[in-house]
């Protein structure tokens, strides 16, 4: 595999970095994916071991990660803090960013990482997500309690999402 100039890598990272800037503000996930991965590229975000959901080409990005996965979302923002650059790797850190804020000012957010492989012509090859989900669940469990959480999210990603936690962390207890 050649290695891509280190300003290249650097110049498509800014790219989607400011593609899913926009995409928070229009609540559209999809519109950068053609520009932005390859036809066969691979998307994997893991949920603690108790779901992966991996899609493979854009259509499959579309649908899942950037779609499926973004349903109840839409009030939410996932601002950057900052990236690296090695070869072709790029690692990203962001935010998961609830809506409204905490009685002290503090954001309702938890934070993510993203493992993107540069493939050249400002595309990307591979993303691999990864968050804390306890940490998320719990900024969803305050959100609800400020009255902030969409009943949507909560149906169709929280609620399924700790009973496969809760099930998972049950395992071996005794």
């Amino acid at each position: 595999m050649a290695i891509y100039p280190e300003q290249d890598v650097r110049a498509a990272a800014e790219r989607l970095i400011a593609a899913h800037s926009k995409a928070s503000e229009v609540t559209d996930w999809t519109f950068f994916v053609d520009e932005s991965y390859t036809p066969d590229a691979e998307y994997i975000c893991e949920y603690a071991g108790v779901r992966v959901t991996k899609a493979v080409g854009r259509a499959e990005i579309k649908a899942t990660h950037y779609g499926e996965d973004m349903g109840g979302f839409e009030d939410w923002t996932f601002p950057y803090e900052g990236y690296g650059v090695n070869g072709n790797q790029i690692i990203t850190w962001w935010w998961n960013r609830g809506p409204g804020k905490r009685p002290n000012g503090d954001y309702y957010q938890s934070p993510g990482v993203s493992f993107i492989t540069y493939a050249g012509d400002g595309m990307f090859s591979r993303q691999h997500d990864m968050f804390d989900l306890g940490h998320q669940m719990r900024i969803c469990d305050d959100l609800e309690d400020a009255g902030l959480l969409n009943p949507r999210l909560k149906e169709i990603w929280v609620r399924p999402m700790k009973k496969l936690l809760i099930e998972s962390l049950q395992r071996n207890l005794d």
